[in-house]
């Protein structure tokens, strides 16, 4: 693989028109990506796509705004996790923007944290408003298998604190119209970095207000580049490298 989008929803009604071109955009430019399930329907739709195709991986998981009454169902999750083609958990996380702080938010990223280190897989972790909470938990049980600080968007500060940790930043389609997160990405060590799209959501420059697509990590690639003083060649490469290493890929 030359490119790889570490944060998509592919398997979203999003795609369901065109999927097939989508898909086949990736194939041209020899990409791989990882499917992020957000309930249980979509992490079984994600798995179920991700087997169609030998360079899609799946993520199960249960997002912190996602249907906010489902009970995490550790048994339905952990037997998704059991397929070889599941290499994470998540997303998950908190989440004090669009819900309201609570226990029970906490007590479910717990669970999934549980869940990540039970099935040595990769933790995906969405976090809004919410960092003190998130590094405090995560300095707490200092889990043992690789934590994916999804959509990263935070200052320098910021970026270190999780860079301490050991997680790796996840850099989204954002990083490409602005230079708030330009301090983070320079600090952001080769071998702690990943690329996304996070797509159909928050398509980077020039497609910005658009449905985003995985080929589209290319433009985040090019932005980081830009801002290390490297090729781009250089970033596609060592971001497909950790998450190679990350996700266990095969």
């Amino acid at each position: 693989m030359k490119l790889f989008d570490s944060h998509c929803h592919l398997q979203l009604s999003q795609y369901d028109a065109d999927r097939g071109e989508v898909i086949a955009r990736m194939q041209e430019k020899e990409m791989g990506a990882v499917l992020i399930g957000t309930d249980l329907q979509t992490s079984h739709s994600a798995l179920e796509l991700a087997r169609q195709h030998d360079f899609l991986w799946a993520s199960v998981g249960l997002h912190p705004n996602d249907n906010k009454d489902e009970v995490f169902d550790v048994s339905a999750y952990e037997e998704l996790a059991q397929d070889q083609k599941v290499v994470a958990i998540g997303e998950c996380g908190l989440d004090y923007f669009r819900s309201e702080k609570s226990e029970g938010q906490k007590e479910r990223f717990l669970q999934q944290v549980a869940l990540a280190e039970k099935t040595r897989k990769a933790l995906v972790v969405h976090c809004r408003n919410a960092h003190d909470d998130i590094i405090a938990l995560l300095a707490e049980v200092k889990p043992s298998v690789p934590v994916v600080m999804h959509f990263f968007t935070g200052s320098g500060e910021l970026a270190q604190q999780y860079l301490n940790l050991g997680c790796y930043l996840s850099f989204p389609g954002p990083v490409t119209y602005t230079d708030m997160y330009d301090d983070s990405i320079r600090l952001c060590p080769m071998d702690k970095l990943l690329i996304e799209t996070d797509a159909p959501f928050a398509a980077p420059v020039p497609y910005r207000g658009k449905r985003n697509e995985p080929a589209y990590v290319e433009h985040v690639a090019a932005k980081i580049a830009a801002i290390k003083n490297v090729s781009v060649e250089e970033v596609a490469q060592a971001s497909t490298k950790n998450a190679t290493s990350i996700f266990k890929l095969r």
